[in-house]
C-alpha cells in the first residue's frame, strides 16, 4: 500500500511538566537541571525530546517494517549504513557516495524508507560508509519552563556500601538534583516539502503525535521524577507552504497562573488560553490533548 504524502504544513506546541525530577541534566554543571542563567527558566534540549520519541517508536513499532531507529544506544552507524549497500548490491568506497547518481539515490532512499528517525528528523550519514545527508521535515525547538525553576539539591542516604573496606560505615551519602515543579513549553515544525523528499507521510505524522503524547509513559525513572505530557496543540495549514507565519500562530497561546502569589506545584495551577479570534484564514487548530 502506497503511503499518503504529506501535503500540508504543520506547527505544534507541546506542554509537559515535571514533579520532583530532573528533566534534562546539564553535564557542564554537574548534571543539574538545565537553566537559562539570565531568566532562571528551565531548558530542555531538542535532542532530549527526540530521544524520547525514538524510544517510543522503537517500542511501538518493533515488529513493523520501515520503523527502525537509526540513532540507538550503542549503535555502530557504519554497520547500519552498510545495509543500504548490501541490499542494492553495491560496494562502498571509503567516505564517498556511489559515483552513479542513481546508485547514490538508492542508498539514501533505503535509509529513509527503513529508519523512522531519518525520515522524520533527517541525518548526516557521511561516515566511513557514506549514505549521504538528509534534511528532515520535523524540527523541535528547545523547551522552556513557563516560570523560573528552582534547582534543588537533595541529599540521600544509602544503607549498603560498595567496597569491603567500607563495611563498617553506617551509611553512605549521595545527592539528587530535582526541580520541585515546572511546566515546559516546546514549539515544533513539520515541513510538507521536506516530508515529500524523505517520504514522511500521514501515517508517520500520526505516529509523531502519538509519540509526543505517550513518550513519558515508558520513560519513568527515579532521576526524572514524574513527567507527563499535558497538552499538544497542532496548527494545520491548508497548503503545503503554509497560510500564516509560525511565530504568529505560537503567539495565540498564552499561559497564566491561577494564583500569582503562590509558586506552581501542579498543572492545574496554570490555565492555557487559545486566542481563537486571532486564528488566520487557512489555519485549523487541533487540540490533541
Amino acid at each position: 500500500m502506497e503511503k499518503k504524502a504529506l501535503d500540508r504544513r504543520y506547527e505544534f506546541v507541546l506542554y509537559y511538566d515535571v514533579q520532583n525530577g530532573n528533566p534534562n541534566g546539564d553535564p557542564d554543571a554537574g548534571n543539574m537541571p538545565r537553566i537559562d542563567p539570565e531568566t532562571s527558566k528551565g531548558i530542555v534540549t531538542d535532542v532530549c525530546i527526540k530521544r524520547k520519541v525514538r524510544n517510543y517508536v522503537e517500542l511501538a513499532k518493533k515488529t513493523e517494517k520501515g520503523f527502525k531507529i537509526y540513532v540507538t544506544e550503542g549503535a555502530v552507524l557504519n554497520e547500519k549504513n552498510k545495509e543500504a549497500y548490501l541490499v542494492n548490491e553495491l560496494k562502498p568506497v571509503s567516505k564517498k557516495l556511489p559515483t552513479e547518481i542513481e546508485d547514490a539515490m538508492k542508498v539514501t532512499q533505503f535509509m529513509t524508507d527503513n529508519f523512522y528517525d531519518i525520515r522524520a528528523f533527517g541525518a548526516v550519514m557521511t561516515t566511513e560508509i557514506n549514505c549521504g545527508q538528509v534534511r528532515g521535515p520535523v524540527q523541535f525547538g528547545f523547551s522552556r519552563s513557563i516560570d523560573p525553576i528552582v534547582q534543588q539539591d537533595v541529599t540521600i542516604t544509602r544503607m549498603a556500601v560498595t567496597n569491603e573496606k567500607d563495611r563498617d560505615k553506617e551509611r553512605t551519602m549521595g545527592r539528587k538534583h530535582i526541580v520541585p515543579y515546572a511546566l515546559y513549553r516546546m514549539e515544533g515544525y513539520v515541513s510538507a516539502p521536506f516530508a515529500q523528499k524523505t517520504g514522511f507521510g500521514e501515517d508517520d505524522l500520526e505516529l509523531l503525535w502519538e509519540s509526543l503524547e505517550n513518550m513519558f509513559e515508558h520513560d519513568h525513572s527515579a532521576a526524572r521524577g514524574n513527567m507527563s505530557t499535558r497538552k499538544l496543540i497542532v496548527f494545520k495549514h491548508e497548503s503545503e507552504l503554509g497560510n500564516a507565519p509560525a511565530h504568529k500562530l505560537f503567539g495565540l497561546l498564552k499561559e497564566e497562573k491561577r494564583n500569582a502569589e503562590m509558586p506552581p506545584r501542579a498543572f492545574d495551577d496554570y490555565e492555557i488560553k487559545i486566542e481563537k479570534s486571532g486564528i488566520p484564514a487557512g489555519v485549523e487548530i487541533i487540540e490533541r490533548m
